[in-house]
């Protein structure tokens, strides 16, 4: 699918054919070269090993690639592509992180160190504003002491009437440590936006937002919870009937039954490093336009320190389907000194050929059905003959993903 910011309109130019271009080769774990732009991949790498690249921006880390100032998506998008993973519906919600926490005994990040970020707006006490610490890179949050996923806005609030919302004042570890209890993983921010595209990931029906490209809020409160027309952070009118988080599953679904994949909550995501984990989704104080914060396309991105806890971050979880090899029987003859293991696929096409002489120690077991010569024995016409007996090999057909999991989510 083609990834990357919705703002750039160079994804217009990627051929539909790119998108089902089976990427083979010592390279076959990269990203698909874009043939639109008449460059391989292996021409785009040496001319940057040529020195055709500008040097006076200094080098890059590994990664690195250029965020768009609106959305903060890749600039320009690209073709990728992801293995097949089931998906949560819906973001962890409270009641679900209650059970991990009275299971494990979990103490969160933020309850450790006392403290977490809150809106200024929600603050309970008005006075708190002018004394506590705010984000230097987001002055609009506050370090509020004793405020945790249990009390959202400090104390003397609670949770217990937002069971159903996402949980929020959870780091990146709290999630992962969740993930891993419930048997799945975080997901990657290239599974997450193909999720979250629900389908529209080619150049003609790739759309900004998951109910099309109309910006308006009257278009957006029936599929996500954003800020809405108000100023931020003091005035949100709460079109869409909510001024915070909203419960799980509110708003109207994307075309794979995915809820909540824009708005709402931020959604941590696997990789990165520490100081820069990865974050998808937009939340509740973002904008359509990118008027102010973020604006909440399909390609949202940002990134956050890793130990960030904040009352609009929260995740949803992923698992990749069991992988099973398999196996079926293929016949070469014995006696012929130019035999062929075959290799078939289920519709009896044949796959592979490898001679006996270059043949590799590919099959696992080799079972051999030779009846015994008995000269005393008359030979029936209608079995082989000793002499044509064929060795029965147990061989693995390649590239073979099956799943037998039955999982509420997605299968990509």
């Amino acid at each position: 699918f083609i990834y990357g910011t919705g703002f750039d309109e160079t994804h217009k130019e990627i051929e539909e054919k790119d998108l089902h271009h089976s990427h083979y080769g010592p390279d076959s774990e990269h990203d698909i070269a874009d043939r639109a732009h008449g460059k391989t991949r292996e021409q785009v790498l040496h001319e940057k090993r040529a020195g055709k690249i500008d040097l006076s921006k200094g080098p890059k880390p590994y990664g690195w690639f250029e965020e768009h100032p609106l959305d903060g998506g890749m600039v320009p998008p690209k073709v990728v592509r992801v293995d097949p993973f089931f998906m949560d519906v819906a973001p962890v919600s409270n009641k679900e992180f209650g059970k991990f926490v009275r299971a494990t005994y979990y103490e969160t990040e933020a309850e450790k160190f006392g403290w977490s970020f809150v809106l200024s707006s929600f603050l309970p006490n008005a006075e708190n504003l002018h004394e506590a610490e705010v984000d230097p890179e987001a002055e609009d949050w506050v370090a509020v002491d004793g405020a945790y996923w249990r009390n959202p806005e400090g104390p003397g609030t609670s949770y217990k009437y937002r069971e159903n919302h996402p949980v929020v004042h959870v780091s990146h570890r709290d999630a992962a440590e969740y993930c891993t209890w419930v048997g799945k993983r975080l997901p990657g921010e290239r599974e997450w936006e193909a999720a979250a595209r629900g389908g529209n990931v080619g150049p003609k029906n790739r759309t900004l937002y998951v109910w099309g490209d109309d910006q308006t809020t009257d278009a957006a409160k029936e599929y996500a919870n954003l800020w809405g027309d108000g100023d931020f952070p003091w005035d949100n009118k709460a079109e869409d009937g909510w001024r915070a988080t909203s419960p799980v599953k509110t708003f109207k679904p994307n075309l794979f039954g995915l809820y909540d994949m824009t708005g709402n909550v931020w959604e941590w995501q696997r990789g990165g490093k520490h100081k820069k984990r990865i974050v998808r989704g937009g939340s509740y104080v973002d904008s359509l336009d990118g008027s102010f914060n973020h604006a909440a396309t399909l390609g949202v991105r940002a990134t956050l320190h890793g130990t960030t806890t904040t009352g609009n971050v929260g995740f949803r979880c992923v698992k990749s389907p069991k992988r099973k090899e398999e196996f079926h029987w293929v016949y070469d003859n014995e006696g012929s000194g130019t035999a062929e293991l075959v290799l078939e696929d289920e519709q009896g096409n044949r796959k592979q050929r490898q001679t006996q002489q270059n043949q590799q120690p590919q099959p696992i077991d080799i079972y051999e059905d030779d009846d015994e010569f008995d000269e005393e024995v008359i030979h029936d016409p209608t079995q082989p003959r000793p002499d044509e007996t064929r060795k029965r090999v147990l061989a693995v057909k390649p590239r073979t993903v099956r799943s037998d999991e039955l999982l509420v989510g997605l299968k990509y």
